[in-house]
């Protein structure tokens, strides 16, 4: 038992930290009706309360990644987890709406600290032929956080109030603070150098494409702001793409682009979190300013999606290690899309709670057989050195895909409908989950190039691409 005592500690600190941080991108939606009433600001003002924290969280993870290779993933992620603790005690406190944004913020930054390393702190800790299961349980369990963000959040809100969402985080970070410190062991990378202009492109190209996008239907899509922010966006970003090309130590290597099974399943991840993201910002609050549930009664009529992953997620991380994972998050994204479309297909103002019940189970069960075999995936896909920044990067893509699909989404329903009334909520709904839709649709392609999978000498699961390299390393 005692053998087995560092990969269970290593599990239970990286995935409670991963599970806050995961947490922290959607248990505000529920909440945001009361923080508009008691803070104030329009809707634009409630999709930066969600972006500046994916944005920062996004484009900072793989800086993290490496800063955990030069400095120490254990020093890094025990950094990351504090500033997190501490950002969550200034939202709490935020007197304003500007407060809490920038407080949110600066989350996002520790959050991008400590969850690239929390991975690779694990991997090194648990033994080749289990990581399947540990990667599978992992990726649940973060997946899950996701998915119960808005339960969570609106139980919260009801009983106590919006700012013990953030609260709560306080007395947790406190508590894994010294248990990181005295059960990680501590372990550094190959790559010691730092892509601090390749950081700078990638953080301003993308804030001022989601700028961009958030201000649109308000500013006018042919506005010096918008066309400035959207030009200048795309231009940088095209910069970083340049600069990651042409420099000796990249923010994120190119490289890892030609590997199918990389570019897959990042391009799927992106995707999903696009439809996913942006479709739950706006079904929870659906569920409360148009059907007049109360934040509590929202989260609960959301669990037939919430609850799912707990029930199919270890199945799910568990048949990953037998048959691979290239089917199942396939299925998974084709379920997920599926119940969009029928929310898409009944979305009316006095809709039935019963006929949303279906799209609500098909939804979440495609999330958890998602989230389960991905990060399974993702790691074979690369050579062990390697795993740090793949973890970095399928952490960015995919938030860079929540804060897209919370600006693309919200800029759908403000062009068909608004907060006036139940018919105008159902009317802006119902083009915007047709957008979540379509873009889980092009995840289930993207994820139907990942190659098939092969087993190494050391019993863990990997793709065929990479597995040579990994069999020599073994």
């Amino acid at each position: 038992m005692r053998s087995r005592n560092p990969a269970v500690w290593a599990f239970v600190i990286t995935s409670t930290a991963g599970f806050m941080a995961a947490l922290d991108n959607l248990v505000v939606t529920t909440a945001l009706p009361s923080i508009r009433a008691h803070l104030g600001g329009g809707i634009t003002d409630l999709e930066w309360t969600v972006n500046a924290y994916t944005l920062t969280f996004a484009v900072l993870l793989m800086l993290g990644a490496a800063l955990g290779d030069r400095f120490g993933r254990r020093r890094v992620f025990i950094i990351g987890l504090a500033l997190f603790t501490l950002s969550s005690l200034g939202a709490a406190l935020a007197p304003g709406i500007g407060a809490l944004i920038a407080a949110r913020a600066a989350q996002g930054v520790g959050a991008a600290l400590l969850a690239p390393v929390s991975l690779t702190l694990l991997t090194s800790a648990v033994p080749a032929a289990k990581r399947g299961l540990a990667f599978g349980a992992w990726g649940a369990v973060n997946g899950m956080a996701i998915a119960m963000g808005p339960l969570i959040g609106g139980t919260i809100v009801e009983h106590l109030s919006w700012q013990w969402i953030f609260a709560l985080n306080v007395p947790i970070g406190l508590a894994l603070l010294p248990l990181a410190r005295l059960r990680l062991t501590e372990s550094h990378g190959p790559n010691s150098r730092l892509d601090i202009p390749g950081t700078a492109l990638a953080s301003a190209g993308l804030f001022g494409i989601v700028y961009a996008l958030i201000r649109g239907n308000s500013d006018g899509w042919t506005s010096g702001t918008v066309l400035t922010g959207l030009v200048t966006g795309a231009a940088l970003l095209v910069g970083f793409v340049v600069w990651e090309l042409r420099t000796g130590a990249p923010l994120l290597p190119m490289r890892l682009f030609r590997n199918r099974a990389f570019a897959a399943v990042n391009t799927a991840s992106m995707l999903m979190s696009l439809g996913m993201f942006g479709s739950i910002f706006l079904l929870s609050q659906f569920l409360q300013n148009a059907q007049g549930y109360s934040p509590m009664e929202a989260g609960v009529r959301m669990l037939p999606w919430t609850a799912m992953p707990m029930v199919v997620a270890p199945i799910a991380g568990a048949l990953s290690d037998r048959i691979g994972g290239r089917i199942i998050i396939a299925t998974g994204l084709a379920l997920q899309a599926a119940g969009l479309v029928w929310f898409a297909l009944i979305v009316t103002a006095h809709v039935s709670y019963g006929a949303q019940i279906p799209a609500l189970v098909l939804s979440g069960t495609g999330m958890a057989l998602f989230f389960a075999p991905v990060t399974t995936v993702l790691m074979g896909s690369v050579k062990p050195e390697e795993q740090g920044i793949a973890s970095g990067a399928n952490n960015a893509l995919r938030e860079i895909g929540g804060a897209l699909g919370v600006a693309v989404l919200t800029s759908v329903f403000t062009a068909h409908g608004d907060y006036s009334s139940a018919q105008r909520f159902a009317d802006g709904l119902t083009p915007a989950l047709w957008v979540g839709a379509a873009a889980i649709g092009a995840a289930t392609v993207a994820s139907l190039i990942v190659p098939r999978w092969k087993r190494t000498r050391d019993g863990a699961a990997t793709t065929a691409e990479v597995a040579p390299s990994l069999s020599a390393v073994a």
